[in-house]
This record gives structure tokens, sequence and C-alpha cells, in this order.
């Protein structure tokens, strides 16, 4: 696979609780070199990032980011406030315990209420696959393609693991037809991104593709 295709599906990544605005103006400098999908970043510095590179670039948020536990309309508000600042994809955490809880329809009107709330840009929805079984991620494909979400998300990568290949093909099993699969979290390199896109994955979070071609590019 073109290592151009391969980052063409990558939201280039910073959300460690750390990350300053020179780190976040260097991944925008690095996604519109390299023609990522996205930056991915904290809600703090959308606005000033969305000002910074214009149309040349996505910027993706997240929202309820990263337990998931905050009320719909904590949530409700977030999204608000990143589109309004100029996100232009939403990546929200759902509430892992009404899943697992079996409170399906609570889960349902959160994340449609969450989508009314983006005005039309895309959404995906992190269902933390590392702790879930697989009947409960098969019952989140089952939500998430019934709410009418863009994506369906692995992983915070902030939680107990990451995205695995048994998982991105499950999710791609079950998932509705109209609705895409986003790895995130602890794919280590080209190769690796390439196995995701093969099983199933239409995009990858992460910062490590970028920094591998970067890396290839010095040597």
């Amino acid at each position: 696979m073109d290592v151009k295709e391969i980052l063409s599906k990558c939201d280039h990544t910073l959300l460690a609780v750390d990350s300053t605005w020179e780190q976040i103006k260097a991944i925008c400098d690095d996604g519109i070199k390299y023609n990522t999908a996205s930056v991915c970043i904290p809600p703090k510095f959308v606005k000033k990032a969305k000002e910074y590179v214009g149309d040349k670039l996505a910027v993706c948020t997240v929202i309820g980011f990263p337990n998931g536990y905050n009320t719909t309309a904590v949530k409700v508000f977030e999204t608000i406030d990143a589109v309004s600042n100029g996100a232009d994809e939403i990546d929200m955490v759902i509430n892992v315990g009404a899943l697992k809880a079996g409170l399906y329809d609570e889960m349902l009107d959160e994340i449609k209420q969450i989508k009314e709330a983006c005005l039309g840009h895309v959404l995906k929805v992190i269902i933390e696959t590392c702790l879930l079984t697989e009947e409960e991620k098969i019952k989140a494909c089952s939500i998430v393609t019934e709410a009418g979400a863009d994506y369906i998300k692995t992983s915070t990568g902030f939680s107990t693991g990451g995205a695995t290949k048994e998982d991105v093909a499950l999710l791609r099993k079950y998932v509705g037809a109209d609705v895409k699969v986003k790895a995130a979290g602890g794919i280590k390199d080209l190769k690796d991104g390439e196995e995701f896109i093969r099983l199933g994955a239409d995009r990858l979070g992460t910062s490590r593709i970028v920094k591998a071609v970067k890396a290839g590019e010095g040597k």
C-alpha cells in the first residue's frame, strides 16, 4: 500500500495532558505537509488550530474524553462549543458503564443528541474495546449504527489497551455498511497501519505513522 494512502487515513493525534500550543502547531504543520486526514487535538486548542490551518487541514477534537462518564448535557455542550470553535470532526466517548448495565436506549439517545449537535460534521464514537466483552462490542456496533454516527472507534488510547486487529475485524463485520471504522491506540508503524486498513479500518488515530515517515526521510 502506498505511504501517501496510509497517511491520508491518519488522524495525526496529540492528546497528552501536557500538550502545548507549540506542539499542537507542529503537528498541524506535519498534518498539512503529509496530507493526513486530520489532526486530533484537545478542545482547548481547536479555535487557534483552525485559525492557523484554515482549509488546509481538518481539525478533530474529543468529547467526554477519556472516561466518557460525563452527563449527556455536558457532552452536548462540549460538542456545540467545539463546532462553534471550528472543529470539523468530533470523537466522543460513550458511557461504558451504561453499555455494561444494558442501558441501551440511554446510550442511543446520547449519541443521537451529540450527532445533532455536530451540525453535519463527522461524528466518531469511541467504545473503548479493551473494557468490553465480545457481546458488548457487537451490541455497541448496533447502537452506533442506529444512532447514525459516521464512525465507530476502538479506543481512547488512555485506558488499559488500544486497538487490536481482532477488534477492527469484529467491528467491520458487525457495524452497519454506512458506518466506518477507526482504529486508535497502539498503532506502531507503517506496516501495522497497513494491516489495520486491510482488516477494515478507514481511519487510524496515531502520531507514529507521521513520525515513521519523517524518520525514514532522515536516513
